[in-house]
């Protein structure tokens, strides 16, 4: 298929590389137009203003939006819905809030312009993954864009099936999945983003606690001089609490055992705090997740090992740059 990437940024290039490893025919447009040079150098087709971008593509015409979320996108969407007609695509792969595309939604569908939104995950590694994708929006034109999201999602790989899966048939186990109507995809990716929150905290406070056991406050007989990289890494190895997070931690602990390139100034981008306020909406106890977002709000005051750790994560699966701590 051909398809228009708007946004060239870690996210957005690596999954237009990968659309173009797939097969598909991409057009990519940046306002940096270093990084359509980079596209155009990779095998894809650049453009210099949405306009041009528009008028390269076939009907019905995908265009795929990876902008920050807020204000580009929505004033991206807009601009969009004015340029193009009836029975075009319109897609929003970012970290959108779900009850803002309800209602681009419903703007588009006034001139015939399908929404679709995409909650992605898969982060910088995602290029040679493959992007996990939670999909949002009408059936039709998701079921047109199916190529597409099979060559973003990873596929079964060597992950063996959940046990009694055997009647069940779809996409799950490819690695996407359309989630329900307009805003459920960015709903599923929010509470994603959420839980991914309580993991990262979890695992950043035990290993705190392990690099604190040799403490001056504790009796002689009961401090551990504890090596968190090798822990780390025999935790990957047959452990209940082995993840991709765990991986990344280890690889994060090898590379600086003390992390002491960390600040532990930890940013939220979004989906924490809107995780929570749909826990209020629905009046659901999230403990866990309004604690580990209330702690990333309390890292930008004081920091802690446990504060880096998450840093280093967040560094590893996203490529997320520590912000500098305002005065």
């Amino acid at each position: 298929m051909q398809i228009g990437m708007i946004g060239l940024g870690k996210m957005g290039a690596n999954m237009a590389r990968r659309l173009i490893k797939g097969g598909h025919n991409c057009v990519g447009f940046d306002v940096n137009v270093t990084n359509v040079e980079s596209l155009k150098k990779e095998g894809g087709q650049g453009a210099e203003s949405l306009q041009a971008l528009i008028a390269s593509l076939p009907t019905p015409r995908i265009l795929w939006c990876m902008l920050p979320a807020g204000e580009l996108t929505e004033t991206t969407v807009v601009s969009l819905s004015e340029m193009l007609d009836t029975g075009d695509i319109v897609i929003d792969g970012g970290n959108s809030f779900y009850k803002d595309d309800v209602r681009r939604a419903k703007m588009l569908a006034t001139k015939g312009i399908h929404y679709i939104d995409v909650g992605t995950s898969g982060g910088v590694w995602g290029v040679e993954r493959g992007y996990c994708l939670m999909i949002g929006g009408p059936k039709q034109p998701v079921e047109l864009l199916d190529p597409v999201f099979k060559t973003l999602a990873p596929g079964k790989g060597d992950i063996e099936p959940t046990p009694g899966r055997d009647n069940r048939s779809g996409t799950a186990e490819q690695g996407y999945l359309h989630c329900g109507p307009a805003g459920s995809g960015h709903f599923v990716k929010m509470i994603h983003n959420g839980i991914e929150y309580g993991m990262m905290m979890a695992y950043a406070e035990g290993f705190d606690i392990m690099r604190n056991a040799n403490s001056d406050n504790l009796p002689e007989d009961l401090r551990y001089d504890l090596d968190l990289t090798e822990i780390a890494e025999v935790w990957r190895r047959g452990s209940v609490v082995g993840s991709w997070l765990l991986d990344l931690t280890a690889i994060a602990l090898i590379e600086n055992p003390d992390l002491s390139n960390y600040t532990g100034y930890v940013e939220d981008s979004g989906e924490g705090r809107w995780t929570v306020q749909a826990a209020i909406e629905e009046a659901v106890p999230a403990h866990v997740l309004t604690a580990a977002l209330y702690s990333r709000f309390r890292s930008r005051q004081q920091n802690t090992f446990s504060d880096k750790m998450i840093s280093a994560m967040r560094k590893q699966f996203g490529g997320h740059v520590e912000k500098t701590r305002q005065p």
